[in-house]
């Protein structure tokens, strides 16, 4: 793995803030970061071009959506993920867990893996460690990630146990079928019980994963048990293996995250949230949609140095989005990401500078989170 390290060169004297450099395969990228979701290959609505230019480093593909349309081995044959979607950026892909949970009807679990349907035609699935490793392999990003179970919130304590020992168990049957010089991630599970978390960290730490991912967050819970979660789950993780919050894409929970010592963080929610209309700004939440935007010839976001809020007004995003044209849904998408890894730019600045806490609590002020995401 001598392509695939983590370099830490500060931490926040006043909290568990890291700022860094993660090295890959396909280059070196600052953390803490966010990632750019591209389910099938591609940032919804945006090219490769575009995404880069909003400052991504990483960007994710799914693995579970890429096995379906076009198939892994396609993919394989046209040189991996970056050959075929034209990125020569870092990439990472997930195992499929979570869209197994959240798309999947009347999946069954054993220990074998998970047999579903298939949310596209119905026809049945099965997913197992070995094969979520062998798909991962064949798509070719740089970091992949171990199959686990996420599983929905509530739960009780005796199920979540089991569910645990089967995610550590499977955990080492992919580490034993990876074959390749991709980073392998374990993923922590435990729900919102705190010894279940240490257990499954300090469980995973043991099989010496080069980075380690905090999942089952995000699926409804309540925020504070969110952030419990994280607290309950970073302090049992290597200081010198990168550490990814699965997910987590709103500006509160990814600030806090940071702030315990989290490095990577994806989520749908820019590009998805874009799509209606909803847009993150320095002053909260905007609904473009709105009336009061109809001659409202200002930028989106005066404080934002991104494409749209450079050339473009709150009235013209505001006609594109009634008329469902997709150029507004660019925009939008590409503000929305760009608000976010510039965020991240930001906190970077006040890690090296030991003032990380004082620019979240300004930041989330200035942000007017309750009326935010």
């Amino acid at each position: 793995m001598k392509d695939f390290y983590l370099e830490i060169l500060h931490v926040d004297k006043n909290s568990g803030a890291r700022y860094g450099y993660l090295h890959t395969p396909h280059g070196k990228v600052e953390i803490p970061m966010f990632m750019p979701v591209g389910t099938l290959a591609t940032v919804k609505t945006l090219s490769t071009e575009e995404v880069k230019a909003c400052g991504a480093g990483v960007i994710l593909a799914n693995t579970y959506h890429l096995s379906l349309r076009p198939g892994e081995d396609i993919v394989y044959k046209a040189g991996g993920l970056q050959k075929f979607m034209n990125y020569d950026g870092p990439m990472l892909t997930d195992s499929g867990g979570f869209q197994v949970f959240s798309l999947a009807e009347k999946r069954k679990i054993t220990e074998d893996g998970v047999t579903f349907k298939n949310h596209l035609n119905g026809a049945k699935l099965f997913f197992s460690p070995e094969i979520a490793i062998n798909i991962q392999e064949k798509l070719g990003a740089d970091i992949i990630m171990s199959l686990d179970e996420c599983v929905h919130y509530p739960a009780t304590y005796d199920y979540m146990k089991n569910s645990v020992d089967r995610t550590l168990r499977w955990a080492k049957r992919g580490q034993n079928a990876h074959k390749t010089n991709q980073a392998l991630f374990g993923i922590v599970q435990g729900g919102e019980f705190s010894d279940l978390r240490k257990y499954c960290a300090e469980e995973l730490t043991k099989m010496d994963f080069p980075g380690y991912a905090i999942g089952g967050t995000s699926i409804g819970e309540p925020k504070d048990v969110m952030f419990k979660m994280i607290h309950d789950t970073v302090p049992y993780l290597p200081f010198e293996k990168p550490r990814y919050l699965m997910g987590v894409g709103s500006v509160d929970a990814i600030l806090e995250g940071i702030a315990s010592g989290v490095d990577m963080f994806d989520c749908v929610l820019p590009t998805r949230i874009a799509r209606h209309g909803a847009l993150m700004t320095s002053k909260g939440r905007v609904n473009i949609r709105d009336k009061k935007y109809e001659e409202d010839f200002t930028p989106l976001d005066s404080e934002c140095d991104c494409y749209c809020c450079k050339n473009y007004t709150k009235a013209y995003l505001r006609h594109l989005y009634k008329c469902d044209e997709t150029f507004g849904k660019r925009l939008l998408s590409i503000h929305n990401i760009r608000f976010l890894i510039h965020m991240m730019e930001e906190a970077r600045i006040a890690i090296k500078e030991d003032r990380f806490l004082e620019f979240k609590a300004d930041f989330l002020k200035k942000f007017n989170n309750e009326k935010g995401f």
